[in-house]
């Protein structure tokens, strides 16, 4: 029967378990536990009913255990079920157990096979059963199958993963024999939560079904991949077993006779089977919880501790004290605040995978939709020729000249710098109003005060427009500047300067040319320029 003088410990988990579904969470107590997982097909639902020694668990083709079971076995002389969502009931026929865990299911997932996290519970008692406590858990599967949605692997990867990633559960991984170990979906999730296997357990099923002349003598012997709490082999009812009704008595009767009469098992076939695996299971299950017992302990007493301040704090409490009031309305603000900043600077504890928002919009317009305003900037290079034409020619006035004027040049100039001022000004634009979009995205905190937001919403927009104004005063300031100095000795400029300096530094690459040749590259430059001014 286990360690007798600590057989009290797992119904003392239980009922902390229960109370815990009760209220619908777990108050941040990570409770000793054991969860079952495996790959689909690999033996879970076998090795529990064994255990029972009853046919109770849904079963058929694709995902059958599509919400977490919470078993709970307590022997006791009586043979009977009780579910925690209908206490009241005891249900003595286990095929109405079975038909109750589909039908619960079914209320919380639908008929569509998807699953969930919210736990059943079960209590099952039995003169054939050790205290004992699994966490049944959907089998692993690789594709969705009919209208499953098709992320079904990631859904229950990570639903394995909120149960096996705490410290304080021991996790018992399935693996049929029939498959390579190296492949093993349960070691492989097992041993990324546990690498040093501290607190995984090996179950090997289906031992009966390898191909003749190979056995799993190496992996139960614990040489293959070594686990700390070592493996245990069983062997379950095959499928015809299961439809012609083969009494569990019989099979495990069976299995005792397999283990004693192979081989490759004989040596250790008393710590083979069903029985042994029970009886381990419920010692190393009292054991781990009286290790987790002291830590349990300390958490407890911390948030009872926490608990009765805050309790405390409420016994006189009257609702209509002005101090709360502020007290409450200046936590909301504050909060409003936090959370206004977060959103601009990308820091929020929960970050959208659907669209952008915030700050990211925000960026996008200053990286993406700004520069495609300044692109659309055309100008019609005809058009700017003539008006470069005409403002050398207005400026030179009854004369004539032989060079460009600065006067024209910066008339120019200062043309195309002003078209920057239309998409600025619309940037500016665009940037208010994702700033006002985030506030009214931050206040829905605030829809239990209506008032408050509202006055909220207005006291943070009229501050953002007032911003806007001094906002694009600034920028048409800097504009201003632009227009009023042109610095030609820029290094981005190619001016006179410049192109002189680039003139010299490719005539030194190149050969000095004679006489001639000079004389007659100036006269061919300056018929140019006159032509030029003529036209």
């Amino acid at each position: 029967m286990g360690n007798r003088g600590m057989e009290d410990l797992i119904p003392l988990i239980n009922k902390l378990q229960d109370a815990f579904s009760t209220i619908g969470q777990s108050c941040n107590l990570d409770l000793p536990q054991i969860a079952v997982v495996g790959g689909q097909s690999a033996g879970k639902s076998s090795v529990l009913e064994n255990f029972v020694g009853r046919d109770f668990l849904p079963r058929g083709n694709g995902i059958v255990t599509r919400r977490p079971l919470i078993l709970q076995l307590v022997n006791n002389t009586a043979e009977y079920a009780e579910f925690l969502h209908c206490k009241s009931k005891k249900f003595v026929d286990f095929d109405e157990v079975r038909s109750e865990i589909e039908a619960e299911t079914e209320r919380i997932t639908g008929a569509n096979k998807g699953i969930s996290p919210i736990p059943i519970n079960l209590r099952v008692y039995s003169p054939n059963v050790l205290n004992l406590t699994l966490i049944d858990l959907p089998g692993m599967t690789k594709v969705a199958v009919g209208d499953q949605p098709v992320d079904i692997e990631h859904q229950i990867r990570d639903m394995l993963l909120q149960f096996i990633t705490k410290e304080s559960c021991l996790i018992l991984a399935v693996t049929p024999a029939n498959t390579d170990l190296a492949n093993s979906d349960a070691l492989k999730i097992a041993k990324e939560v546990d690498p040093q296997g501290l607190r995984t357990i090996g179950v090997i099923t289906k031992l009966d079904l390898m191909d003749e002349g190979t056995d799993a003598k190496d992996i139960l012997e614990n040489k293959l991949l070594p686990l700390r709490r070592g493996y245990i082999g069983v062997v379950n009812r095959s499928q015809k077993d299961i439809d012609g009704k083969k009494d569990i008595r019989a099979a495990l009767a069976a299995e005792r006779k397999f283990f004693l009469s192979h081989p490759g098992y004989r040596h250790i076939a008393e710590r083979m089977g069903t029985p042994h695996l029970q009886k381990t299971l419920n010692q190393q299950l009292t054991n781990h919880i009286r290790d987790t017992l002291p830590g349990l302990r300390s958490k407890l007493q911390s948030q009872l501790l926490s608990l009765e301040k805050e309790v405390e704090e409420y016994k006189n409490f009257r609702p209509d004290d002005p101090t709360r009031k502020t007290k409450a309305l200046l936590q909301m603000v504050q909060q409003f605040g936090v959370d206004f900043e977060k959103c601009i600077e990308g820091s929020g504890d929960q970050v959208d995978t659907n669209e952008l928002s915030g700050g990211a919009k925000i960026n996008r317009l200053f990286h993406e939709r700004f520069p495609f305003e300044l692109v659309k900037i055309v100008f019609d290079e005809k058009e700017l020729r003539r008006e470069i034409s005409h403002a050398i020619k207005n400026v030179h006035g009854v004369r004539t000249g032989l060079f460009t004027p600065d006067l024209a040049f910066e008339v120019i100039v200062k043309k195309q710098i002003v078209k920057l001022k239309t998409p600025c000004l619309k940037c500016i634009d665009l940037v208010i109003q994702e700033l006002i979009n985030t506030v009214r995205q931050c206040t829905n905190k605030l829809n239990s005060y209506p008032r408050l937001r509202e006055e909220t919403e207005r006291i943070v927009t009229t501050h953002v427009r007032e911003r806007e104004g001094k906002t694009k005063d600034q920028v048409l300031l800097l504009i201003d500047i632009e227009l009023s100095y042109i610095n030609t000795n820029h290094e981005d400029f190619i001016g006179f300067a410049n192109a002189q300096q680039r003139n010299t530094a490719a005539n030194k690459k190149r050969p000095i040319p004679n006489q001639g040749e000079i004389l007659v590259s100036t006269r061919n430059i300056l018929t140019a320029l006159c032509r030029g001014q003529q036209g």
